[in-house]
């Protein structure tokens, strides 16, 4: 459910430019913004993979250990081990997430009689759930892929196709799918909150200050405001799904999704087992919404108004 966290990052929308994107902008957008994004934050990212497949206690500060030592001993580029497969997996993920929420939005819009206006709460919730389950059904098996690459040596998976070869020859074709059912789950409140929280705040905004678009500081704060709050609601289910897509190459075995949960409650306690790693989410999710949403957004629209897209 490494999709929660860009599952994390690009999950804010398009739709407050002022002129309207095609279909091809908003996928070029969010293809390029997520891809960004997610190469800043890759060493967190990797960081926090890890750290949520192991069955051990760890404290916080062990895992800015474990990129130092990572650093000493591998080599700075060491740090970006797996981004191959997450710039694989990121960029379809991040187009189809940012242009279905658009198309989505537009849907509800006039099934709700709000076509050209802010949706109520609950559309508002709905588009957010149904865009990001649309992105992980159809990226998933890349989200499997950059777990593993994550969580093992060079020496084991050399590259993406080696990943893909190895799974379906040695644990059959069906593991590429394995943690897809906490995955859905997950990125349904995930996706929602996180569309919700953004939408709802800068409708507020817009009716007490008056201006139609916030400054690019306010999106930045509305962003990061809502990646946290769905973050936190959707974590636990992620350290289900990762654990679930590691098993194998961790000598560990989870079969169902609440099996999962109650060896992880029984071995390493309740909120400490399965909420380890959150404040690496925390730490590093404000800084993908800033790249991803802010910045990218920005740029590319920029180039839309320059006439780079053609229609």
């Amino acid at each position: 459910m490494g999709v929660l966290c860009m599952r994390t990052y690009c999950v804010l929308s398009v739709s407050f430019c002022v002129q309207r994107l095609t279909v091809l902008d908003t996928l070029l957008c969010g293809a390029f913004a997520g891809a960004v994004a997610k190469t800043v934050i890759a060493p967190l990212d990797r960081t926090k993979i890890i750290f949520q497949g192991k069955s051990i206690s760890l404290e916080e500060h062990e895992a800015f250990r474990l990129i130092y030592c990572t650093y000493m001993q591998d080599g700075f580029l060491s740090l970006w081990r797996g981004n191959s497969a997450t710039m694989v997996r990121v960029i379809p993920y991040a187009a189809i997430q940012f242009c279905s929420h658009d198309q989505y939005k537009g849907i509800l819009g006039r099934y709700y009689g709000f076509q050209g206006k802010a949706l109520p709460p609950f559309p508002r919730f709905l588009a957010g759930s149904l865009a990001g389950t649309t992105a992980v059904m159809l990226t998933y098996p890349l989200d499997m892929v950059r777990a593993r690459m994550a969580v093992t040596p060079r020496q084991m998976y050399s590259n993406i196709m080696h990943v893909f070869v190895r799974i379906t020859q040695e644990e059959g074709i069906k593991t590429l799918y394995r943690g897809f059912c906490p995955t859905i789950l997950g990125v349904i409140p995930y996706s929602g909150i996180t569309f919700f929280t953004y939408e709802t705040l800068k409708k507020l905004h817009a009716e007490r200050t008056r201006r139609s678009q916030p400054y690019s500081y306010e999106r930045l704060v509305f962003g990061a405001c809502a990646g946290l709050i769905g973050q936190s609601a959707s974590y636990l289910l992620d350290m289900v799904c990762r654990r679930m897509q590691t098993a194998r190459v961790t000598g560990q075995q989870y079969g169902s999704v609440l099996g999962t949960m109650k060896t992880i409650v029984v071995q390493e306690g309740g909120v400490r087992g399965l909420y380890k790693g959150l404040s690496m989410n925390w730490i590093k999710g404000p800084i993908a919404v800033g790249v991803c949403f802010d910045l990218m957004h920005n740029l590319l629209h920029k180039m839309h108004q320059l006439g780079y897209f053609t229609h």
